[in-house]
């Protein structure tokens, strides 16, 4: 939790709460999902600390957002390179953490710098697969 340390937010106990929820998450919950969880020990906390804190997660780097669901954003603590396996029928998504090179061909790209990839893998899940037969 040492990684959270430096946030720039005032230490609240609700604010310390969504940050332990999110620490070593790799379900990639939604807002709903984080406010539903931490509301039943914070009752009077409010769906705009949720996103604040979201917010000023993502902007110092601590948190990625995922726009992998056209419904919902899904927010992911694991910031290093990877990728995602999504499930069409359950929407649940499961992180690559294999590391593999994709080349855009030379000139076709007017000297554009790619700083980041995100990639996506579309597939039916074991448990919906299993649902299916």
């Amino acid at each position: 939790m040492n990684k959270y340390k430096d946030i720039g937010l005032k230490r609240t106990p609700q604010r310390l709460a969504i940050i332990e929820y999110l620490y070593d998450n790799f379900d990639h919950p939604t807002v709903d999902d984080i406010y539903a969880d931490i509301r039943v020990k914070f009752p009077t906390m409010s769906l705009a600390t949720v996103y604040k804190t979201l917010e000023t997660l993502k902007e110092k780097g601590y948190l990625k957002e995922l726009t992998i669901d056209k419904e919902r954003k899904h927010f992911d603590p694991d910031t290093t390179r990877h990728y995602h396996l999504i499930c069409i029928k359950c929407k649940k998504i499961v992180d690559v953490n294999k590391e593999f090179s994709i080349k855009i061909p030379i000139g076709d790209h007017n000297n554009f710098e790619v700083i980041d990839t995100n990639i996506e893998f579309y597939g039916i899940c074991p448990v919906c697969k299993k649902r299916r037969t």
